[in-house]
């Protein structure tokens, strides 16, 4: 179990890693060796998330979450599958965890009787710099 928050914790069966070749630097062991981990999440199948923190999960990993709502993280910064492994996993754990703060409710307001006047009055004013424009070439 890979926890998240204090009530979301994500099943290992849930995550499927597969080592691939890194790109960049790293010498001839870069060429011999798959040090870096491609993490797939199935976040759309995933029983350990509520319906409403998959959905904000969606808007949050943009790009990285497929069609299918497979969340696909690639890690390669590190030389050892491990470190990259870790990576993955707590970049996937961040994005959860992100997803899992509801925004605050928008609360509706009007505007002040203030900026009213203000407004009306700077639309007087540009409607009689408008006006004087065009009896000057009449």
């Amino acid at each position: 179990m890979i926890p998240v928050t204090d009530q979301i914790s994500l099943d290992d069966d849930e995550i499927e890693e597969t080592f691939i070749r890194a790109s960049g630097p790293g010498g001839q062991n870069v060429n011999k060796v798959a040090s870096a981990v491609q993490l797939r999440f199935d976040a759309a199948a995933s029983a350990s998330l509520p319906p409403a923190v998959k959905e904000r999960l969606r808007r949050v990993a943009g790009r990285k979450m497929t069609e299918a709502g497979v969340v696909v993280i690639t890690a390669g910064r590190f030389r050892t599958q491990e470190r990259n492994r870790a990576d993955a996993v707590e970049r996937l754990v961040a994005m959860i965890a992100q997803a899992s703060h509801a925004p605050p409710p928008r609360r509706p307001t009007r505007p002040t009787r203030a900026s009213k006047e203000r407004r009306l009055e700077a639309k007087k004013r540009r409607g009689t710099v408008k006006s004087l424009r065009t009896t000057q070439f009449d």
